[in-house]
């Protein structure tokens, strides 16, 4: 199995971080790879739970910052922590089911750059929201796609769920908020972007951590990502193709 990070923001996620770890153990349990959790100074003991688990399991890191520094740059922390050749991010509320990554593994192994745990494709299901919520995911996707036109052909380009290769990573990024796919989309280089459809629910342990504030935020960071020259050259060479892989 190809060598495998799997980073895990956290901001107190005490509740959700021990069931996820071991879930993505028992996945991945016949693969070579490792667990990074990255965790933004959490109040409720999340690191230390976690570090009680990489002491139980191993091929686990954990990296502790100082104050809330957002989910987008825990990513970029996450990749500065390992080597490993392929990337990989899921959030750790339970939302989206690591029994998926190795279905985003084997697009990888067949030489897609980016794998994507979609929510919007042939096959994947949403449980726990109510109309409100899925109106405001449709909307962050459907500006996205008016703005960014490297995201055009990819139905679910807002999820913090996926996979890309490490050499993809290769434009220098400044995220803000929780959004750090797109902005791999608008200025790395890469081939092909593959999604496979997942069955997403809706949180059932601690707070969500979707705010006016980080609405406002993404509003903000789309139109810097519009402005960003590598925007428009992205729709010109790159093409994303929007199929889960066979």
């Amino acid at each position: 199995m190809t060598d495998l990070a799997v980073i895990i923001p956290t901001l107190n996620e005490r509740e959700n971080i021990g069931e996820i770890i071991e879930r993505i153990h028992s996945t991945l349990n016949t693969g070579q790879f490792e667990i990074v959790v990255v965790d933004d100074d959490s109040k409720d003991g999340t690191a230390d739970l976690a570090r009680e688990y990489a002491a139980k399991l191993g091929n686990i890191r954990v990296v502790q910052r100082e104050g809330k520094l957002g989910l987008a740059s825990a990513v970029l922390d996450g990749v500065k922590a390992t080597d490993a050749s392929v990337i990989g991010v899921i959030d750790a509320d339970l939302q989206e089911p690591p029994e998926t990554l190795p279905r985003l593994l084997t697009g990888i192994e067949a030489g897609h750059d980016i794998v994507i745990g979609s929510r919007y494709v042939e096959g994947s299901s949403i449980e726990g929201w109510g109309y409100t919520r899925k109106f405001i995911s449709r909307v962050a996707i459907w500006l996205a796609w008016l703005l960014l036109p490297a995201t055009r052909g990819i139905q679910d380009p807002s999820n913090g769920y996926f996979l890309v290769r490490r050499d993809v990573l290769n434009a220098e990024l400044d995220p803000k908020g929780f959004k750090i796919l797109m902005e791999i989309l608008v200025k790395c280089d890469y081939g092909t972007v593959a999604e496979v459809p997942i069955d997403y629910v809706g949180r059932v342990r601690g707070e969500s951590k979707l705010t006016s504030r980080q609405v406002t935020t993404h509003l903000g960071y789309l139109n810097k990502l519009r402005n960003d020259p590598r925007n428009r050259k992205g729709a010109k060479n790159r093409l994303p193709l929007g199929s889960p892989p066979g």
